[in-house]
């Protein structure tokens, strides 16, 4: 019986080649994106699930409430987890490390010049609970020791092997590791590195009580409670039963106890670590971190693939039912049951989809290459690395084939055999189909289509607004060259600088702080007296002489650049937002006023024209300029603004890269455009929109495609109006607005829908902006033209055609 339906299917299946075709390339691509959405998804919520008590489990993090700002920070103080360790209860187990990151390794040969290894990354400062919480399988060593004395390290596997090269890893015990030339350590661990899914991905741990051995407790403000540093960072597994709450109000007290002139409110929360994988308000030390409303989003748009695929079916399905009414009389004559019947047409529905299935398995690797900027290099489409995806796979099969198949095989075995037998049904007719099911499915096709389509358009204006908005001083051509803090030639970076400015390629070049927008930023508190009251407030500080200003274009409104001695200097240049803040109406009045800051006192030398230091996501804040030549730590070149083809540019930088390599041998030369740096404020709406350029393709694909299949079979059913309204005089011209008419009327309708759900959501996208572009008319229009102009083109390929077909074929038939 099985056979005979599986058998019935595939002929129904090749009798309706066409159709079936549409039908299975709908739904292999709503299929393979749905399966590479998965992947990605299921990707990056399995994230450290493989700890036990993961629901137990949180990083202490810091709110640091300046006066009228909120900085949050995933880090904490480096004396709070010892303090915590001994007076905090409901804990069953903690652990604190130190991210040390750009870390020279040098490894002592007997003999024989030492092994250097420049510019080693994930390490980390780990106290001896750090495996306790975070377990991990030992290759030698013991969890219980190897951590829990000053100038000890324990090594990944892939580590030892690439430190000791060998047969037997293991003789890596013992042996000696000098980090940073000042560092030297033993090593007494060895493990493996984790293959469950983590952030953790840490490849060296040095024992924490290293730091309080060496100065590094000096540079690290290892006893100020004050200063909290988002590389110190601290884990916690609560007892059972036991509140967050509890914890934080704990943490509480003893921070009331220990940093009591804390010149800033610093709150100690616990952030669960399920949390950690995505993007929050805290910062993180992953290189990857997942944003949710962005894995809902993809979600949403595999469903969307579906239901468009789902609804070509059902359309194309109950279009046909007509050709296949005789075919359920005959069967429901000879005591076919409708149970039986409807279990053969949801088999043909299985059959479609299963092929369908399959195709899209062997397109899911272009369908992943598609979606790449939203996936990690290590994720391939591999049903035997990922197993999931056969039990995905096989849920989507069947999904698709209840949804998609129940409706048309209950309209198809609800026809009477009596009726059909003695061709009464007119199933083709607009009246008794049900027409209006077929154009509902068909406008909320385009609804979608639509919907995408202007979104991609407002999106990638917003983008370019964002892009080329002027962000208050010149960011084209500028070069930045971070010198190493660490290297031993402190006067190194003036030489860089003065070799530098001797290429004739280079415009101008100067030593600074950070450029004038960047990723990092420091703030602090300061106070104006204005005689009546006092006015306090966090203000961004920033570090820059005047060649600094002068080089990126910042003009002074009023007053003077800072003069500087070789002490530092003790004016301030301040931003227009900071002048409005203070209440001078004239950034004229504000010029020689002082600002205190702590103990020392600052006078106001000049005023800045507003610029933006961060993405126009936020507003201008107050900010000040200060003349700090030891703390410079950036080079900043100006390359020849006026080359456009940009010849002269590459030949600049490989002679900075050899001048640096000459000065610091030692370390690698990096460089980036500033132009860049910005460009990077905006990735997450960068990859939304090529996420919805994709979408929107796909969706319109797949549209198109049951717009197609619509008209073929409309033009098939009405072949003999056709011909007779072609031998009555008909033109080519009325034959085709007649067969397109009921279908753009449905386009449109689509778009009249897809209008103002695009403006409500486009809305608050943009209210995540402090400056956005506007949701211009042209922005629908344009979306609705693009929309009925594929709609024409689709809809011509078919129609021409049949108003072009000779009419005697049609009508001789009759």
């Amino acid at each position: 019986m099985f056979r005979n339906y599986l058998t019935v299917a595939w002929r129904n299946l090749l009798r309706n080649k066409v159709f079936s075709l549409i039908n299975i390339v709908g739904l292999a691509i709503g299929i393979s994106a749905s399966l590479v959405i998965y992947l990605l998804v299921y990707y990056d919520f399995s994230f450290d699930k493989h700890h036990r008590g993961v629901d137990r489990m949180y990083r202490v993090v810091s709110s640091l409430h300046f006066p009228g700002t909120l900085i949050r920070n995933g880090g904490v103080s480096f004396p709070l987890p010892a303090a915590f360790k001994s007076e905090i209860t409901g804990v069953e187990a903690s652990a604190a490390f130190h991210n040390y990151d750009g870390v020279k390794v040098t490894l002592p040969v007997e003999n024989g010049a030492p092994v250097v290894y420049k510019n080693e990354n994930n390490m980390v400062f780990a106290d001896g609970n750090f495996f306790s919480l975070f377990e991990q399988e030992w290759i030698a060593g013991s969890p219980q020791t190897s951590l829990n004395e000053p100038f000890q390290v324990v090594l990944t596997e892939e580590k030892a092997k690439k430190y000791f090269p060998g047969n037997d890893i293991r003789r890596a015990i013992g042996q000696t590791i000098i980090y940073n030339d000042s560092v030297k350590v033993r090593v007494t661990g060895i493990v493996r590195r984790q293959a469950q899914r983590t952030d953790f991905n840490f490849t060296e741990f040095i024992s924490l009580a290293t730091i309080t051995s060496t100065n590094l407790k000096n540079n690290m403000g290892f006893d100020q409670w004050g200063s909290v540093n988002s590389s110190s960072q601290f884990y916690v597994k609560v007892n059972q039963g036991v509140s967050p709450k509890n914890i934080e109000k704990q943490l509480v007290d003893l921070r009331s106890k220990y940093s009591k002139d804390d010149y800033m409110k610093t709150e100690n929360l616990l952030q669960p670590l399920r949390d950690l994988h995505f993007t929050a308000p805290y910062d993180f030390f992953s290189d990857r971190q997942a944003h949710r409303p962005t894995l809902y989003g993809l979600l949403a748009v595999a469903c969307f693939l579906l239901v468009l695929a789902g609804i070509n079916f059902v359309n194309l399905t109950t279009a046909q039912s007509s050709a296949r009414a005789k075919e359920i009389g005959i069967r429901k004559t000879m005591g076919g049951s409708k149970g039986k019947l409807m279990f053969q047409f949801l088999g043909e529905t299985f059959l479609l989809t299963t092929i369908a299935t399959i195709l899209s398995i062997l397109i899911g690797p272009f369908i992943l290459k598609i979606f790449s900027d939203f996936m990690p290099p290590e994720l391939k489409f591999n049903l035997l690395q990922y197993p999931q995806l056969i039990l995905f796979s096989a849920l989507i099969i069947l999904g698709v084939t209840l949804l998609a198949g129940f409706y048309p095989a209950l309209v198809l075995t609800r026809f009477q055999p009596v009726a059909v037998l003695k061709n009464q049904i007119h199933a083709g007719s607009a009246k008794t189909r049900k027409a209006w099911l077929r154009k509902t499915l068909t406008v909320s096709q385009f609804v979608i289509a639509q919907f995408f389509v202007i979104s991609t358009i407002a999106i990638g204006k917003q983008i370019k607004f964002a892009l080329n908005k002027d962000m208050g001083f010149r960011k084209d051509a500028i070069v930045t060259v971070h010198v190493p803090w660490n290297a031993s030639n402190k006067e190194g970076k003036k030489v860089l600088v003065n070799r530098i400015k001797s290429f004739s390629e280079i415009a101008m070049t100067t030593l600074g702080g950070a450029p004038p927008a960047s990723s990092g930023w420091s703030s602090t508190t300061m106070k104006y007296k204005d005689g009546k009251k006092e006015i306090e407030s966090t203000v961004e500080v920033k570090s820059g002489d005047s060649s600094y200003l002068k080089l990126y274009q910042m003009p002074l409104i009023a007053g003077h650049y800072a003069r500087t001695t070789d002490s530092g200097s003790n004016e301030y240049i301040i931003n227009e937002a900071y002048a409005k803040f203070l209440g001078f109406t004239n950034p004229h009045e504000a010029i020689g006023k002082i600002i205190d800051r702590g103990e020392k006192r600052f006078m106001i030398a000049g005023v800045l024209r507003n610029f933006h230091v961060k993405s126009i996501h936020s507003t201008i804040e107050p900010l000040v300029y200060q003349d700090q030549p030891m703390n410079y730590g950036t080079i900043h070149i100006l390359l020849n603004p006026n080359d456009p083809e940009e010849k002269t540019w590459k030949s600049a930088i490989a002679k900075i890269e050899k001048a640096w390599k000459e000065i610091y041998p030692e370390f690698d030369f990096n460089y980036q455009f500033l132009d860049d740096g910005i460009a990077a404020f905006y990735k997450k709406e960068q990859d939304t929109s090529k996420l919805l350029n994709w979408a929107t393709g796909l969706a319109i694909l797949i549209s198109c495609l049951g717009l197609l299949g619509l008209v073929m079979y409309t033009t098939n059913q009405r072949a003999k109006e056709i011909g007779v309204r072609k031998v009555l005089g008909a033109s080519v011209g009325q034959l085709i607005s007649l067969l397109s008419r009921d279908l753009l009327q449905l386009v449109m309708i689509a778009i009249i829908i897809a209008v103002p759900l695009a403006w409500w959501a486009l809305n608050n996208w943009l209210e995540d902006f402090a400056y956005r572009t506007s949701l211009s008319l042209w922005i629908f229009l344009l979306g609705g033209a693009l929309m009925i102009l594929v709609a024409i083109i689709t809809l011509s390929t078919q129609t021409i055609r049949a108003a072009l077909k000779n009419p005697v074929g049609a009508l001789r038939s009759e």
